[in-house]
């Protein structure tokens, strides 16, 4: 037995797993536990962190070129970063009367194209466009949720923004501040831990907090244009 190939398909159903957090968010959504669902689509949040720096290591692409890991990984990455996300967005209530399931399509809509662009990633490792991360987008929604037409003018906004060529910073890949970045991003998945098990009322302290470092976010890919 080649223990090494079985290291990397190992690594493989790591990434496939994903996929079944993905269905057990989605199960949870219709039954409105709220905050099981991101607990779920935090846990796809964790494989999808892990499995690209495994699969490098362990050499999968060569030892198992029967399975396309890109391909896994950008379908498992659909489910949890657009479609459920986009389900749990359509059924917030957050949204004006009646526009809630349109938003969701345009959502799956722009996400999918998102998905194909070939182009989506800098050289230096910037999103090109908004890099359809709607999970992060649906649960700010239920922690800090605002006015219905600011909600729906914050996801027209976003949806038109993945096809302009702003840049979105990598927390893990971007070198630039890479220590900042990653520890801006433990105290994020720290917080959002929290709010989780507050069943999505963490007070509003950790709103902040996770408001603050969401523009920290936002404002390291203006300054990479800027730059």
């Amino acid at each position: 037995m080649d223990l090494k190939r079985v290291a990397a398909f190992a690594i493989h159903l790591l990434t496939a797993s994903g996929a079944g957090f993905a269905l057990l968010a989605l199960i949870l959504a219709t039954g409105g536990h709220w905050a099981m669902m991101f607990f779920c689509l935090g846990l796809a949040l964790i494989v999808d962190g892990i499995d690209g720096p495994l699969a490098r290591v362990c050499n999968v692409k060569d030892r198992l070129p029967r399975w396309d890991g890109a391909g896994l990984d950008f379908v498992v990455d659909f489910t949890t970063y657009v479609f459920v996300p986009a389900y749990a967005i359509a059924a917030s209530g957050y949204l004006p009367a009646g526009l809630g399931v349109p938003a969701a399509i345009l959502i799956v809509v722009t996400g999918a194209l998102y998905f194909a662009d070939r182009t989506m990633k800098t050289d230096d490792n910037y999103f090109r466009g908004f890099p359809a991360m709607w999970n992060v987008v649906a649960f700010y929604l239920y922690i800090l949720p605002p006015m219905p037409w600011l909600a729906l003018a914050v996801i027209v906004v976003l949806c038109a923004l993945t096809f302009v060529p702003v840049v979105f910073i990598h927390p893990l890949r971007v070198r630039r501040l890479r220590g900042v970045n990653i520890a801006m991003m433990a105290l994020w998945a720290l917080l959002a831990a929290v709010a989780v098990v507050s069943n999505l009322e963490p007070g509003p302290v950790a709103v902040g907090a996770l408001s603050a470092i969401a523009l920290y976010f936002l404002a390291a890919g203006l300054l990479r244009r800027a730059g």
